[in-house]
C-alpha cells in the first residue's frame, strides 16, 4: 500500500473542501445571527489539517492503483465527515454531541436526509445553509470534483474515479477523464440553478429556494423547515420539487447524451430510464387509489396530489414530506420504504440498489422460468439492445446477495440497542437506501435513539452512498495484502 499517494490525496481533498466553509460566513453577516466565528475557525482548522496532511508528501510522484483509490475515497468520506462536525460542535445555537454532530454530517454529505435536530424553522441561516450545502456537494460526489481539480495539481484520479461511482455504468461521458467530471458538474450546476429559480418563481424566498435547490438535485432530503416541503404547501413547490427529484433519478450520462446530442429520444431507448418511469407511475397509482379507497383524504385531488409527490420523493430517495406519510395507512409507508430498496437510477445521485440491478435481475428471473420451459433455448439477456455479459449478471447478483445480507446484520444490530423492529428495519433501509424519513421512534427524526444506534447508522449511511463494495473491500484481508 502506498500511504504516501493516499495521504496527499486526502491532504488535498481537506483543502479543496475548507473553502465550502467559507459561504456561510457571508449568509451570517447577511442575517447577522452571530455564527461566523465557528466557520472561520472550521475553515481555519480543515485548511491547516489538510496543509499537514498533504505537506510532507507533496512531492511524491507514485501512481494511484485500486486500492489506494478504494482506501481514499472512504477514508476522505469519513475524515470529510469528521471535519464536517466542527461548525455543529461550535455553534453557539446549538448544544449538539460528537455522537449527533457527525451523525448530522454524515447524513448530509451522503445525501441520507435523516436529521437529529428540531426547531429548524429557529436555527441561524448559516447553519441551515451549511448543512443544505453539505447535501449539495455530496449528491455528485465531491470525488467526482475532485477529479476535474486533482489532475491539475499532479494527482492522477482514474481509481478515485471508479471506487467512487462504483454502479454498473462508469462510462467515459469525454476522451479524458477530466472532461467527464467538469460534464457532470456542468449538468449538476444547470439543474440546480434552474431548480432555484423554479423554486423562487413559484413562491419560495431566495434563501429557501437556493436551500432547497441543493437538496432536490442532490436527491438529498434536508430542508430549512421542521415541515420540509410540507411548510409551504404549495402545488406550485410541489410540483417544481417532482420534477427535478424526477431528473436527479435518472442517469446523469443518459442527460449527457441528450444534451449532446439535442435529441429528447435518447431517453425512451434507454431500458433502466423506461423501467424508472414504470416504477414510478405503479407505485403513483397504487398510493394515490389507496389513499382515496380508505377516505384517508376527502377528495381525489388531494389523493393525488399526495401520493404522485410522496411516491416520487421516497422512491427516489430524496426523503421530502409534503405530508407525515408515517401516519397513512400503516401498508403505504412500509410500501414505500421498501420501493424505496429499488431506488434511482444508476449514475444518478441517488440511492438504493438501483433501477437497472433489479431490472437486470428481473430479466434472469424470467430467463431462469423460459429455460425451465425450454432446457435446450438459448436466452440472451439484452439491456438497451445489446447482450449482457455473463460476469455483470453475476456482479448484479453479488452486490444484491450482499445488499440483502448487510441490511439484515445491521437491522439486528440496531434491536440490540433497544430498537424496536418497526424502527429498526425502516431506520436501516433509510440510512443504507441514503432515504432519510423512516417509522416508528425515527419518524420524525433521529434525535431520541441512543448513540449506539446512530453510530451504525452513520456506517450505514457510508455503506449505501459507496453502494457497499468499495467500503466492504476494505474490510477484506485481501486488500491489505501486500
Amino acid at each position: 500500500m502506498q500511504f504516501s499517494i493516499v495521504f496527499k490525496t486526502i491532504g488535498l481533498l481537506l483543502m479543496v473542501f475548507s473553502l465550502t466553509q467559507l459561504p456561510p460566513i457571508v449568509v451570517d453577516f447577511i442575517y447577522a445571527q452571530n455564527e461566523a466565528l465557528s466557520f472561520m475557525v472550521a475553515f481555519s482548522l480543515t485548511l491547516l489539517s489538510g496543509f499537514v496532511l498533504w505537506f510532507p508528501f507533496r512531492n511524491s510522484t507514485k501512481n494511484f492503483r485500486i486500492r489506494e483509490g478504494a482506501l481514499v475515497v472512504v477514508s476522505f468520506w469519513f475524515v470529510l465527515s469528521l471535519f464536517a462536525t466542527t461548525p455543529f460542535l461550535l455553534s453557539v445555537s446549538l448544544d449538539m454531541s460528537f455522537s449527533d454532530a457527525f451523525f448530522e454530517s454524515m447524513s448530509g454529505l451522503t445525501t441520507t436526509g435523516a436529521t437529529v435536530l428540531s426547531g429548524l424553522d429557529d436555527l441561524p441561516k448559516a447553519l441551515l445553509y451549511y448543512r443544505q450545502q453539505l447535501q449539495w456537494l455530496g449528491g455528485m460526489g465531491i470525488i467526482v470534483l475532485a477529479v476535474a481539480i486533482l489532475p491539475m495539481l499532479g494527482v492522477g484520479s482514474m481509481e478515485l474515479y471508479h471506487a467512487e461511482l462504483s454502479g454498473i455504468s462508469k462510462e467515459r461521458l469525454t476522451p479524458k477523464l477530466t472532461q467527464t467530471a467538469k460534464a457532470l458538474w456542468k449538468i449538476y450546476i444547470s439543474f440546480t440553478v434552474v431548480c432555484a429559480l423554479g423554486y423562487y418563481f413559484a413562491g419560495m424566498n431566495a434563501f429557501d429556494a437556493i436551500g432547497h435547490s441543493y437538496a432536490t438535485v442532490a436527491i438529498g432530503g434536508f430542508s430549512t423547515h421542521d415541515a420540509s416541503i410540507g411548510y409551504f404547501n404549495s402545488y406550485a413547490i410541489e410540483m417544481v420539487a417532482m420534477i427535478f427529484m424526477l431528473l436527479a433519478g435518472i442517469n446523469f450520462s443518459l442527460h449527457f447524451l441528450v444534451w449532446r446530442k439535442n435529441n429528447l429520444f435518447f431517453y425512451l431507448k434507454d431500458s433502466e430510464f423506461k423501467a424508472y418511469l414504470l416504477i414510478l407511475s405503479a407505485s403513483i397509482l397504487l398510493v394515490s387509489s389507496y389513499l382515496f379507497d380508505k377516505g384517508y383524504y376527502q377528495t381525489i385531488e388531494e389523493s393525488i396530489r399526495y401520493g404522485i409527490f410522496q411516491s416520487i420523493s421516497i422512491i427516489t430517495t430524496t426523503g421530502f414530506s409534503g405530508t407525515n406519510f408515517s401516519l397513512w395507512p400503516f401498508v403505504l409507508p412500509v410500501f414505500l420504504i421498501f420501493a424505496s430498496f429499488i431506488g434511482a437510477c444508476v449514475g444518478s445521485t441517488g440511492g438504493g440498489i438501483k433501477v437497472v440491478r433489479i431490472l437486470l435481475m428481473f430479466k434472469l428471473a424470467m430467463k431462469e422460468i423460459k429455460k425451465f420451459i425450454h432446457p435446450n433455448a438459448q436466452i440472451n439477456i439484452k439491456l438497451n439492445q445489446k447482450s449482457v455479459p455473463e460476469n455483470t449478471l453475476i456482479s448484479v447478483w453479488g452486490f444484491f446477495s450482499l445488499y440483502v445480507i448487510v441490511f439484515v446484520m445491521l437491522m439486528l444490530m440496531l434491536m440490540f440497542t433497544g430498537l424496536d423492529q418497526v424502527s429498526a428495519f425502516s431506520a436501516t433501509a433509510a440510512s443504507i437506501n441514503n432515504l432519510g424519513p423512516g417509522l416508528g421512534d425515527v419518524a420524525d427524526n433521529y434525535g431520541n435513539i441512543n448513540d449506539t444506534a446512530k453510530w451504525i447508522l452513520s456506517f450505514s449511511m457510508l455503506l449505501g452512498r459507496l453502494e457497499i463494495l468499495t467500503l466492504m473491500a476494505l474490510l477484506h484481508k485481501s486488500f491489505w495484502r501486500f
